[in-house]
């Protein structure tokens, strides 16, 4: 399941704007990254090339099983890290853009060890 950094962007951007939106459309997902719609379109032709997206005739995007576990993942992956660095100290801000490139390059085996540490400190709150 290796995705492209840029696919699993989307696949997050997809999931996140489904929780607060009745439906998404690519305008959303342009609006929300703030890129060109013709570029979302082409992001989003690929995304249903590999079967990780749906789209129907309306325009209405929808995350296949494969696309939502690929971007449950990334967002787990960024919730986790982005806590994680906050509680080290890093200011807020810094530490979200942190996690936006950290969660596409770290391991399965380092995230599980991250994670579980994490389960077992108690936060400071």
């Amino acid at each position: 399941m290796a995705t492209s950094e840029s696919a699993e962007n989307y696949l997050e951007t997809i999931l996140l704007l489904g929780r607060k939106l009745p439906v998404v459309r690519s305008v959303d997902i342009a609006n929300e990254l703030g890129f060109k719609k013709s570029s979302v379109s082409i992001a989003m032709k690929n995304l249903r090339e590999k079967a990780y997206i749906t789209v129907t005739d309306a325009g209405f995007i929808y995350l296949t099983d494969t696309g939502r576990e690929i971007a449950e993942m990334i967002y787990e992956r960024h919730e986790m890290i982005s806590s994680w660095l906050i509680r080290l100290g890093v200011p807020e801000t810094i530490a979200t853009e942190d996690a936006c490139k950290m969660e596409h390059v770290i391991s399965r085996q380092t995230f599980d060890a991250l994670k579980a540490v994490m389960e077992l400190t108690p936060q400071d709150k």
